[in-house]
């Protein structure tokens, strides 16, 4: 087994697109990643991207989009020690991996520094759409709404993920609006009360977050009716993989996607390395 360290996203994209893009629920994260470097280029920290190969067969890959985590969900496991070698000398300054269990762990074993595992996630793909009945109505958010959408998405990130980058910015809202992701705002009495937000569309898939509701709002089943109206977007859009993740550390999150349609798939990890 062999690796290349890939300089250039066109490179990568001739070895290991065919292959993510074959499987787009397993890949979703490195799809839709990918999506944002070449549709919106000029970061100031290039990716770090690995192909790995047998016998002159592509078996597998691993990148990151700094400043975010590792993304496992296409390296093999037997991969993991080779995968952590390259790692340690090409991007000395990732901070952890996320992906299915198995693939996630198997790399935070391999880097031999120590790990914590940070969140546990369930993937969960639609299948038959089952909209909630709430008071207010929804509407998809426009560039006038990117400053709500910048401070909620920072809300979320401080809940949900403290250790993750926080990148809740107007810029970073108003790029997405730009990507053609869809962003739905749920409203009482012209006032909004959650967001949800979903990929474009892409090879057919689409994923939905993140999910937000305000402390003060929660409990009425706003999140739910957003969630469902983001899910009708990306259908009407032509996505036939509809997926999100969950915390499995949530329960009403879980039971709330279970009751509009969605359906358990996978359980990811996120680890973070011991310094």
């Amino acid at each position: 087994m062999d690796a290349v360290v890939h300089t250039t996203l066109e490179s990568f994209d001739a070895a290991i697109l065919d292959r993510l893009t074959a499987d787009p629920v397993r890949n979703t994260v490195a799809l839709t990643s990918l999506d944002r470097l070449r549709r919106l280029p000029g970061s100031d920290h290039p990716p770090t991207l690995i192909t790995f190969h047998d016998r002159g067969e592509v078996i597998g890959s691993l990148i990151r989009t700094p400043p975010w985590l590792f993304q496992a969900a296409d390296l093999p496991p037997e991969a993991a020690e080779l995968a952590a070698q390259i790692a340690r000398e090409v991007d000395p300054d990732a901070q952890g991996v996320t992906g299915p269990r198995e693939r996630a762990e198997a790399l935070a074993t391999a880097m031999g520094a120590g790990f914590a595992e940070s969140l546990t996630t369930r993937q969960y793909r639609l299948g038959t759409l089952a909209p909630p009945t709430a008071a207010g109505s929804g509407r998809m958010a426009t560039e006038e709404d990117v400053e709500l959408l910048g401070a909620w998405r920072r809300a979320f990130l401080a809940e949900a993920v403290p250790e993750a980058p926080n990148d809740g910015t107007t810029e970073a809202m108003r790029g997405s609006l730009r990507l053609g992701n869809g962003h739905a705002l749920w409203e009482v009495d012209g006032a909004p009360v959650a967001w949800a937000v979903a990929s474009l569309p892409q090879f057919g898939m689409t994923r939905v977050g993140p999910v937000y509701t305000p402390p003060e709002h929660r409990k009425h089943g706003y999140g739910a009716a957003v969630t469902a109206m983001v899910s009708q977007w990306a259908l009407d859009r032509g996505a036939t993989d509809v997926i999100l993740f969950a915390d499995l550390t949530n329960p009403t999150s879980n039971s709330i996607y279970r009751r509009i349609g969605y359906r358990a798939l996978d359980d990811w990890a996120e680890f973070w390395w011991k310094h």
